[in-house]
């Protein structure tokens, strides 16, 4: 896995001189409250990158961090998961950022980036992004750059609480590709 950039943020592969740089970020609890993991505390922030990297060596994940340009430091992690090299598919998740970022033309660069490798470098069939039913600002998030909507995933997971989660489904194919493309371009600043 490569670097993949443009003017506002780079997505770095990670690696374990990240550490410190996600702790900062992951401070915040709030992060955290609808993902599978919580790295407020420096030793999950440890675990998480050497997790990361193990997947990465065995080609079923690939995490970045997310630094931005124009601050200079790391604001967030994202991650290609579920890759299948056979059916030319993969997931785009496990995406969080510092809230102060929230709401900000940073995912909007992020799945850019993501989504362009994907189809025009991998030249991959789909992309599935998901996120918990309850989670209303990603569901925004992600139908703000165009993903369609394919159905709910009942008692889908169990989150860190013991809760059931409901899993949201989208994806963007190939053929979906140059509108949302287009779409994202048009937003890439708001």
């Amino acid at each position: 896995m490569k670097l993949l950039e443009n003017n506002v943020v780079q997505l770095i592969p990670m690696e374990t001189c990240h550490i410190e740089g996600i702790s900062k970020a992951a401070k915040d609890e709030s992060i955290w409250t609808h993902m599978s993991v919580d790295l407020t505390q420096y030793s999950d922030v440890v675990t998480y990158v050497e997790a990361g990297i193990k997947k990465r060596e065995e080609g079923r994940e690939f995490p970045f961090v997310i630094f931005n340009k124009k601050e200079q430091q790391i604001i967030g992690c994202t991650w290609f998961l579920d890759v299948d090299l056979t059916h030319k598919r993969l997931e785009i998740g496990s995406t969080w950022l510092h809230p102060h970022y929230w709401r900000s033309a940073i995912n909007t660069n992020c799945k850019y980036l993501l989504l362009s490798y994907c189809f025009e470098e991998l030249k991959f069939n789909r992309v599935q992004i998901k996120t918990g039913h309850e989670n209303l600002q990603s569901q925004k998030a992600i139908e703000r750059i165009g993903a369609k909507k394919e159905g709910i995933l009942r008692n889908h997971m169990i989150r860190r609480n013991g809760e059931i989660r409901h899993t949201v489904m989208y994806s963007v194919t190939i053929e979906d590709w140059l509108e949302i493309k287009k779409h994202i371009e048009e937003n890439l600043l708001k």
